[in-house]
């Protein structure tokens, strides 16, 4: 198997809604962005899946070398490999991978957020990193486009923390900010146990409001003149934004089930954004 070959495995098997706004790119920059999702996904995979904190922490630090030995000319892993020939074509640093490793590496070291300032913190390194480098491949001309694509990644990781909130749980994570709990007087031990509430539907609806909000901040934070080279992240963008009014039309049951879309559903909200431009 190519490196090229097996970053598109990675790819499609993971059914991200990102992987459907892949494919309306032109070959070059599809090849860069899949590359770069399966960076992403090799990294978040040795926290979702590495039981063990030491092991983890010592695969994020192999990943660190790697980022390193890649740049300098000698990638081992074959997500690098497929990835290191398209870094100098779309702006793609060491600093920039390394933004990821360590954003994950804080899933190792806090389970618990004080408050939504600290919470952004995670959210940029793991998702505002990651719509800077999307946008870049995407093709950018305006430096205001590079504003747009951390809001819009910050909105992304909202949405997934609303969806994942039962599966942080059974990890024994809360990533809803614990000054936001006491506001609506949700204990984290309700979580955990996956007991809903009134007070937890309140809650969630607060925090879908607020991606909502975020959002709507992103798009309006575009330039029209990269608008229709960002198609790729506004096609993610309503397929998250379907993907949340189905949350909240079904009552925020998030608990005890993670809501998707089907793949045929993503890959037509993909097509309708890709045929109106938005």
């Amino acid at each position: 198997m190519t490196p090229q070959q097996y970053v598109q495995d990675k790819a499609a098997k993971s059914g991200s809604s990102f992987y459907y706004a892949f494919l309306f790119l032109p070959p070059p920059r599809r090849a860069a962005i899949t590359a770069f999702y399966a960076f992403c996904r090799e990294v978040d995979d040795v926290v979702d899946e590495v039981s063990d904190p030491s092991v983890a922490a010592n695969k994020l630090a192999w990943w660190r070398a790697e980022v390193q030995r890649a740049f300098a000319g000698s990638p081992q892993h074959p997500a690098m490999q497929a990835l290191m020939p398209h870094t100098a074509d779309y702006g793609i640093t060491a600093a920039h991978l390394l933004a990821v490793i360590e954003g994950c590496e804080m899933d190792l070291q806090q389970s618990r957020y004080l408050d939504y300032i600290g919470l952004q913190r995670y959210c940029h390194l793991v998702a505002g990193v990651v719509g800077e480098v999307a946008a870049n491949i995407f093709g950018r001309t305006q430096d205001a486009t590079v504003q747009y694509a951390h809001r819009m990644g910050l909105a992304f990781q909202l949405t997934n923390i609303i969806r994942d909130v039962g599966d942080d749980a059974r990890r024994a994570r809360i990533y809803l900010p614990i000054s936001e709990l006491q506001r609506f007087d949700v204990k984290a031990h309700e979580i955990l146990n996956r007991v809903y509430s009134e007070r937890f539907t309140a809650l969630m609806r607060f925090q879908i409001e607020r991606a909502h909000q975020t959002y709507d901040e992103a798009l309006a934070l575009l330039p029209e003149a990269d608008r229709r080279a960002q198609k790729p992240g506004l096609m993610m963008a309503n397929i998250y934004r379907t993907l949340l009014r189905e949350i909240e039309a079904g009552g925020c049951q998030v608990l005890h089930q993670r809501i998707s879309l089907t793949p045929l559903r993503k890959l037509w909200i993909a097509m309708m954004t890709n045929w109106r431009g938005r």
